[in-house]
């Protein structure tokens, strides 16, 4: 992959071969950060698991105290006074079997977040094939099939996130922005490994962090030392 000369630049302050504190680990990722927007700070971590096996996924979702610095907008498939309730709790989109071909038909994806009450799964699982694979599909793991409507959308939008495996047993999770202070980014951080360490699989043998590195959206992976974060 070519890199451009920014990124290069903020590799060499970047030690290839040193496993990081978390705290040295999240203000070289504020210090080398370089470009003119406010970056994302994401969380990459290689896990041990084997998420062929349904007894090793790792999958849920953490409030992060200081949120992740992104306005989350949120669909809300509900009917009857639960339409209500979403609306009352800040949805930004409401409705029910009249959103399927605009999604299906129309491509609308303009939403970050879907929220679903149980009675209307039958209706979101037909858009199982979209949005699936963007990682949009409700889940009751991470929250997001349930009938309590206002307190899943007050936790999205105060800065709930996802963890979840991908197809190569990696976790894809931002902590917040670059225009934190390092005091808020270690509070997220250190809030999503406790919630990930708890979610380590019982039949997982061996070792569940294999590695941890912080980086921002242009930026340099930087590696942590996973014996810091048990």
């Amino acid at each position: 992959m070519k890199r451009g000369k920014r990124y290069k630049e903020a590799a060499k302050e970047v030690d290839r071969n040193k496993l990081y504190d978390p705290e040295e680990a999240i203000a070289l990722v504020k210090k080398i950060s370089s470009v003119k927007f406010d970056e994302t700070v994401e969380v990459h971590i290689r896990t041990g698991c084997d998420g062929r096996h349904a007894d090793q996924q790792v999958r849920g979702a953490v409030v992060l105290p200081h949120g992740t610095g992104k306005t989350v907008r949120v669909l809300v498939f509900a009917k009857g006074a639960k339409i209500d309730e979403a609306q009352a709790a800040g949805a930004d989109y409401v409705g029910g079997e009249e959103l399927v071909p605009r999604i299906q038909k129309e491509g609308w994806l303009d939403f970050d977040v879907v929220v679903a009450t149980p009675d209307m799964m039958g209706i979101v699982g037909r858009l199982g094939r979209i949005l699936g694979p963007k990682g949009l599909m409700p889940n009751p793991k991470s929250g997001t099939v349930t009938m309590d409507i206002a307190k899943a959308i007050a936790d999205i939008k105060a800065g709930k996130v996802e963890y979840r495996l991908d197809k190569t047993n990696i976790i894809h999770v931002p902590v917040g922005k670059c225009s934190f202070t390092e005091e808020q980014l270690k509070d997220n951080f250190d809030t999503l490994m406790g919630a990930i360490n708890k979610a380590r699989p019982a039949a997982l043998k061996g070792t569940y962090l294999k590695n941890v590195a912080l980086a921002s959206t242009m930026g340099p992976g930087i590696k942590v030392n996973t014996l810091k974060l048990a």
